[in-house]
């Protein structure tokens, strides 16, 4: 069996070894012209043959690796222990050469490790750690020794290489711990957004379950209520005034019914996957005139600010529901007549409500949709939790502000149907 000690799955393997294959052409290109240049340059005599022979396999490897990663979408915790060591291994070679631990070059054995340090399970890093102190310590008794027989140039000249080669490593493991970092920072952020996402989506979910039972429960009394609201109105000793009540009675149970109905369509007889195209304009004005129907005291004006033909959007159960939410909470905040602004560009469509009352409180534009409320006069919060829950899983945003102007402004982005 394979010995694999790093068979820890993680996203950021990829994004780690991307990296490291960056900084390893840095490296190399640093060591090509030091073994090229370096020699007349400072008259030290060093095999340079044997040396541009291992700076050209690990070119030929670390064009292998990037081949690699440009191709793959994963990688593994393997293969970057594997680079590492491979990193450690050519670095021996080229000191052993030029040397030994004698040659400053000896400290690029550092930056490995902190590489493996960052980014790999424990006993990867002991591994990657134990082998460079092991390549360090036999560094220390074999090696090729460079002919140099003025002691005080050869001090001078290694104090000089030990400061160049400490530059080199600071910056390099600097550079790799802020990247490294800023990314866990963005996992971070990303896996507490997704946390919260799920939580809300639960709550969504358990509503959305609690919702079907009652809407089950309400076909019979709203059905009881229907008739004998027609009875009565069969009635010929009830007076004009009460039959128009009456008519007005049956018709707000009817819309009940609706409600009742789509509620326990929605909850699992309806594929929303399968809802029809409509054009945005036309399905607004009619989701706008059911909602009349319901709410006959309030009132609205559709506008359109965009020229041209209006695209089309799905007429998705969970869209009208958040659109009937916005409208409900502003109708609840003001008898004005209601602004419902539809318009859109190429990317994007928008649906705006506005309303005339006193505007969003603090705790809503800061929280609204997030999470609901403790229950009080104006609400608890639910339906702007349920609205921003379905935008988002139709792809859009939910966008609550308080314009200069006052009153408040609730603002549904959808990406548009790309013919």
């Amino acid at each position: 069996m394979a010995f694999t000690p790093c068979t820890t799955a993680n996203t950021d393997h990829l994004a780690n070894l991307r990296r490291l294959v960056i900084g390893r052409w840095v490296v190399l290109a640093v060591l090509a012209q030091l073994i090229m240049v370096g020699p007349g340059l400072l008259d030290i005599p060093v095999p340079q043959v044997p040396l541009l022979g291992i700076v050209a396999i690990a070119l030929l490897f670390n064009a292998i690796a990037q081949w690699r990663v440009v191709r793959s979408a994963t990688a593994t915790a393997n293969e970057l222990f594997s680079q590492l060591l491979f990193d450690i291994g050519m670095l021996s070679a080229v000191v052993f050469l030029s040397g030994g631990a004698a040659n400053p070059l000896v400290s690029l054995l550092l930056p490995p490790v902190a590489v493996a340090a960052l980014t790999l399970p424990a006993r990867c890093v002991a591994i990657v750690s134990a082998v460079a102190i092991a390549a360090y310590s036999l560094l220390m008794l074999y090696y090729v020794p460079l002919p140099m027989p003025d002691a005080t140039r050869a001090t001078r000249l290694h104090l000089g290489g030990m400061w160049l080669i400490f530059v080199v490593s600071a910056v390099m493991i600097g550079w790799i711990i802020v990247h490294t970092t800023r990314v866990i920072r963005q996992r971070d952020a990303e896996l507490a957004t997704a946390r919260e996402q799920g939580l809300r989506d639960e709550r969504v979910v358990a509503m959305g379950t609690l919702a079907a039972g009652a809407a089950h429960e309400l076909g019979t009394p709203l059905g009881t209520m229907a008739l004998l609201a027609g009875e009565l109105t069969k009635d010929p000793t009830l007076g004009e005034p009460v039959r128009d009540d009456l008519r007005l009675l049956l018709q707000q149970i009817a819309v009940c019914k609706e409600i009742v109905t789509g509620l326990s369509r929605r909850a699992g007889a309806e594929r929303l996957e399968n809802a029809p195209l409509q054009a945005a304009n036309r399905w607004l004005d009619q989701l706008r005139q059911n909602w009349h129907a319901a709410r006959p005291q309030a009132s609205s004006r559709l506008i359109i600010a965009s020229d041209g033909e209006a695209p089309e959007i799905v007429a998705d159960p969970r869209l009208e529901q958040a659109v009937l939410n916005l409208l409900n909470n502003a109708a609840n905040a003001t008898t004005i007549p209601l602004e419902i602004r539809l318009s859109w560009c190429t990317d994007n469509l928008c649906i705006e409500i506005r309303d005339r009352g006193p505007g969003f409180p603090e705790q809503v534009l800061e929280l609204g949709g997030q999470a609901s409320f403790p229950a009080h006069e104006r609400g608890s919060g639910v339906g702007l939790m349920l609205t921003r829950s379905a935008v988002e899983q139709l792809g859009g945003t939910l966008t609550l502000l308080n314009p200069e102007d006052g009153g408040a402004l609730a603002r549904i982005e959808l990406p548009r149907i790309k013919p």
